[in-house]
This record gives structure tokens, sequence and C-alpha cells, in this order.
């Protein structure tokens, strides 16, 4: 079962449900991670839950605490997603993966409330720890969001585009998609409007075919300002409004935008 829930979580089969049931602690967080890239926010926290329930502490539980708190920052609650991020950090010890994925998960948290400068200084900690091929993705999308909030459009594609180029070899459906939502919000930021509309309506296609829904509401999001190349605005609007209406009705509290 663990390969499955593998390929659902990190691999070439993003859409796969029903998923599997979890045999173990690990399983249980590599099924929180599949449910939410689908936007099953309810069953992810569900598996989450479970998993702190059977572990008293450690990097898993650490780990488990960064992605509720992806969660959070995905349903628009950075705030809320720093109290987690906090004990993710104290809980990962000396694991060096726990670790950078919490300090990301604070550097985005930070910049998400406007407190750039300690968004910088989480990321510039988090990148001393980085390891593995996933990290450091994660950080050149935080980046690269970070470059846009400071109004850096062209630094922020420089992040963008290392993000897509780190992805590619990954196997990681989510990654690659992910990447490429970042890209074309950095481009937007950068003032490439055109570049940014046919990544974005690319990015849509994908991540509809692979029933990454909250990943379909941000793009629809952007498409609906910068206006699509593929779709009609009332499309774009219409998969918009379905998309937060799937995410609400799987558990998902959705913040207004």
């Amino acid at each position: 079962m663990s390969i499955l829930l593998a390929n659902a979580a990190f691999g070439d089969a993003p859409n796969l449900w029903p998923l599997p049931p979890a045999c173990t602690p690990h399983e249980l967080w590599l099924r929180a991670v599949a449910a939410g890239g689908q936007g099953r926010y309810g069953n992810a926290i569900a598996d989450l839950d479970g998993l702190c329930r059977t572990q008293r502490g450690g990097p898993l539980v650490s780990l488990a605490h960064s992605t509720r708190a992806s969660f959070l920052r995905q349903l628009g609650w950075h705030d809320r997603a720093r109290g987690l991020d906090g004990r993710a950090l104290a809980l990962a010890g000396s694991d060096q993966e726990a670790g950078a994925d919490a300090l990301i998960g604070l550097a985005a948290d930070a910049l998400g409330v406007g407190r750039f400068a300690a968004s910088a200084t989480a990321l510039q900690r988090a990148a001393e720890l980085v390891t593995g091929s996933r990290l450091p993705v994660r950080l050149a999308w935080v980046s690269a969001e970070l470059a846009m909030a400071r109004g850096q459009g062209a630094t922020a594609v420089g992040h963008a585009e290392r993000a897509v180029e780190l992805a590619a070899p990954l196997g990681s459906a989510r990654h690659a998609v992910k990447s490429d939502v970042i890209k074309a919000a950095a481009l937007c930021s950068a003032g490439d409007t055109e570049g940014s509309r046919r990544v974005a309506d690319t990015a849509l296609q994908d991540a509809g075919r692979l029933g990454m829904v909250s990943l379909c509401w941000a793009l629809a999001c952007l498409l609906a300002d910068i206006g699509s190349m593929a779709q009609t605005a009332a499309e774009v609007l219409r998969i918009r409004n379905e998309c937060a209406a799937t995410v609400r009705r799987r558990g998902g509290d959705l913040a207004e935008r």
C-alpha cells in the first residue's frame, strides 16, 4: 500500500481515489498529503489527527503539523498556520528535513501577513537545512512568493523557473503543476501577462485532469484577473466557483478572497 500512497502523494497518481488504507503512521501522513492535494481537507485532517494520536513526537509528527499548516495557507489562513509551523519546528529536533519543512512554512506564513523580513530570515535558515529532492522545490516556491510580495518581479520569475527545473526530474505531478502555478503568478508580477496566461492556461488543464482542485481554484483566481486565452471569462468564473464549492464540501474552510 505504501507504494500506492507514495505515488498519490509525491508521484504520478495524484488523483487516486479512494486512497488505500494506511497501515503505519508514515502511511497516514502520505494519505493526508495525497488527500490534501485533491482538496479533500476533511479526510486529510482526520488522517493527521490519527497520526498524532499514535505518535508522541518526533520528525513525523513535525511533518504532520507542517502539512496541516500548509492546508491552512492553501485556504488563505496564514495567521492560523503560524502556530502549527512553530510546533513543527520545535518537534523537528535535529531532523533536517522536518526542520527545513517547518522553516519554509514559517517563511510562507510570515510573508502572507506582510512580515517580509521575518520571511526572508526563515528562508535563509531553511536553506542551511534543505536536503533531498522535494524541499529545494518548496524553498524556490516560497522564495518566488516573497519576491512577488516585495514587488521584485524579475527575481520572482528566476526563483519560479528554478522550481520548474527542480520539479521536472522528481516524477511528482503535484510539484510540477504547483511550480507552474508559481511561475504563472511570477510572470504576472513581472508584467508578462501574456506569458502568465499561457502558463496558467496549460497548468489549469493539467490540474483539472489530475484532480488538483485547490490548484485549479488558485489558477482560476489568477485567470479571472488577467483573462484566459483558452476559456471565456464566464467559464473561468464557473471553474473558480465550482472549485471553491468543492473545497468547502470536502471540509475546507476557504477564506474569502
